[in-house]
């Protein structure tokens, strides 16, 4: 059975910090918010504010017009008004010893992502270097929004650790800001779109990811591939570091499989289509209309609308799929299920 109750995290904020930050990445007003959810709005700012509780029937409003599921939204409600007092004593006493508990040290040590001859005699230390935060509270702080929207995004059976997905993040974020870029252009990217899907046709990633890497920079775009941590199972993801630099991260999960090249063009999907504002996080079965915008604007780019009907009448057969890719001018391997 789906594990409901895997996002747990160690910080209080009331759920309408949630709703507001969607609110203000869909542009979407207080007013609007309170027509579309059908309810006065006192109601509306109170469930804002958090004096009034999320009710099995609220939940299933707020999944139908700012997406999530209707478990998250409970989740969240229980976390917050059913625990506040015995959370926050949770809080007090943990010590910082604990949060190494939470995080994967083993794999953050064998990937070479911290000091090593530090974290051999102080690793609280080499993992709040690694994080760039001074204390264990800070490291909440600063990736409680982060982590938030990844279980706002993923379906209630997304298992991995909340700290697991923060030091892969905080990994390709390290990486991506290293990558000189110029800034941000999407009218670019869109343009060059052409140019990267003939990438699809060269399998070997040591030929085409240095050139992929090249071209996404132009745009200002830093393309990062980063090994999975044990306990986070994400194989992609997307955030803009700065309003002039986008992060596109790919795990090594599909590295050199049929799906790298989906996945990438699924990203960039988001990055064109969506809100600078949000993070999406790709791992297992997604939720909401913008993953299912970034999986058509995908399957476009990589066979283009008027071969779409001839896709889907061809045969399951290998040559039948190589000549159609060839006419196409994509690899075989790249053509997206019919």
């Amino acid at each position: 059975m789906p594990e409901k109750t895997a996002f747990k995290p160690d910080w209080i904020s009331p759920p309408g910090e949630t709703m507001a930050d969607i609110l203000e990445s869909q542009g979407c007003s207080v007013e609007e918010f309170a027509q579309r959810m059908g309810c006065s709005l006192k109601q509306v700012n109170e469930l804002l504010t958090g004096r009034a509780t999320i009710s099995p029937e609220t939940a299933l409003k707020l999944e139908l017009v700012l997406g999530g599921s209707a478990d998250f939204w409970m989740i969240r409600e229980a976390q917050y008004s059913g625990s506040v007092v015995h959370h926050q004593g949770n809080l007090q006493a943990k010590r910082p010893a604990d949060w190494l508990n939470d995080l994967p040290i083993k794999d953050m040590r064998r990937f070479g992502w911290l000091d090593s001859r530090l974290s051999a005699i102080d690793p609280v230390t080499a993992c709040l270097r690694f994080f760039g935060v001074a204390n264990v509270d800070a490291f909440r702080t600063t990736y409680r929004r982060v982590l938030e929207q990844a279980a706002f995004r993923t379906s209630p059976s997304f298992a991995s650790k909340p700290a697991a997905v923060a030091a892969w993040l905080r990994k390709g974020e390290i990486e991506g800001a290293a990558i000189e870029c110029k800034p941000w252009n999407d009218e670019l990217l869109q343009k060059t779109l052409l140019e990267i899907r003939r990438l699809t046709r060269k399998r070997d990633p040591k030929l085409f990811l240095p050139e992929l890497s090249l071209l996404c920079a132009e745009c200002g775009v830093a393309v990062v591939i980063v090994r999975a941590p044990e306990g986070c199972r994400a194989s992609g993801a997307t955030r803009f570091l700065s309003p002039s630099k986008a992060l596109l991260m790919l795990s090594f999960r599909y590295l050199s499989d049929d799906h790298f090249w989906f996945s990438f063009f699924h990203e960039v999907g988001h990055l064109l289509l969506h809100s600078k504002k949000s993070l999406f996080l790709e791992s297992g079965k997604m939720l909401g209309t913008e993953e299912e915008e970034a999986n058509e604007f995908a399957g476009l780019v990589l066979v283009p609308s008027e071969y779409q009907q001839r896709l889907r009448r061809l045969p399951i057969d290998r040559h039948a799929i190589r000549d159609f890719a060839k006419t196409v001018g994509v690899s075989p391997c790249a053509c997206p299920e019919r």
